[in-house]
């Protein structure tokens, strides 16, 4: 890996700009961001920055995507001013985000009319993971664009696993990861908000519950930030509670097409429905707890 390799980051957000400035420690990395105080975050961690996305995407051997969903990488790659039109042939386009397999056919045929290649590597780990290269990856992708994409990915993940050899096998992985993650986040919030109507002290609880078979690392992940929600201030956002209710949506549309019945990932996203419908979309996905007990009834203490 050297710097003469080039990759470029669109959207310099809470995920985009540690990726970018772990990228930047080996490679050359071009950023572009619609708000200009992350532009110049991105500057000082050594990322060169530009006014469009089609003026950071030219000319670069890679294209690092993190998009909300399948719409917004039709827009960003196909739009109007869309970034696919200035890739060169042979450039890479990575894909990070959880957008489920319907998208990538069609992105991957008109990626193929321009002799660029799409590597299906949705990732998980959130933003201090992301900056300490520390990432779980799953990826879907032809052998030689793998390759092509490997500088990015080796540097970003600790846990890079091939699950297939064509783009739509990452999604679909990423599809059941997402199943048991929005599952186990309901089933903490759950579990918090019992421990409260008993009366029981939630961090003292927590720590007990983490020392024992009902831990795992959700728990550990989520759930102090599932007591910090009912602050007044709530839980810093790290993953928005929306990012669920599209998750869940996925998930649900793929077991209905497999004619596989996932009642406890229904009920969960049941939940994040219901918190989205609440105001509480923009909040970080510990918030579900405030669907399950809007008011804590012991009060919040230190354990």
């Amino acid at each position: 890996m050297t710097a003469q390799y080039t990759v470029t980051v669109l959207g310099l957000g809470a995920m985009g700009l540690p990726m970018a400035a772990r990228l930047a420690t080996r490679l050359t990395v071009h950023g572009f961001d619609i708000a200009e105080p992350r532009l110049k975050l991105a500057e000082e961690a050594g990322i060169r920055t530009f006014t469009s996305a089609r003026d950071a995407a030219r000319g670069a051997d890679a294209l690092l995507l993190a998009v909300r969903n399948a719409e917004q990488l039709n827009e960003v790659l196909f739009g109007a001013t869309g970034v696919a039109a200035v890739l060169k042939p042979g450039a890479v386009v990575i894909l990070g985000s959880t957008v489920g397999t319907d998208a990538i056919p069609p992105t991957v045929a008109r990626l193929a009319e321009l002799g660029v290649s799409l590597v299906d590597a949705p990732l998980s780990g959130g933003p201090k993971r992301a900056g300490e290269g520390d990432l779980l990856i799953v990826v879907g992708s032809d052998p030689a664009a793998l390759d092509s994409a490997r500088p990015v990915l080796e540097l970003l993940a600790s846990t890079l696993t091939v699950v297939g050899n064509k783009p739509g096998d990452g999604q679909a992985l990423k599809t059941v990861n997402q199943l048991l993650c929005g599952v186990h986040i309901a089933a903490a919030a759950e579990a918090m908000a019992l421990a409260d109507a008993l009366g029981l002290d939630q961090a003292k609880t927590l720590a007990a519950l983490e020392a024992g078979a009902a831990g795992s690392f959700m728990l550990s992940n989520r759930g102090p930030r599932i007591l910090e929600a009912y602050n007044e201030g709530g839980a810093e956002v790290l993953s928005r509670l929306d990012i669920f209710v599209k998750d869940m949506g996925i998930v649900g549309k793929a077991t209905r097409a497999a004619g596989l019945a996932t009642p406890v990932a229904a009920a969960a996203e049941q939940l994040y429905l219901l918190g989205q419908a609440q105001g509480l979309a923009a909040a970080d996905d510990s918030a579900v707890i405030k669907v399950i007990a809007p008011a804590k009834r012991t009060g919040l203490t230190e354990g």
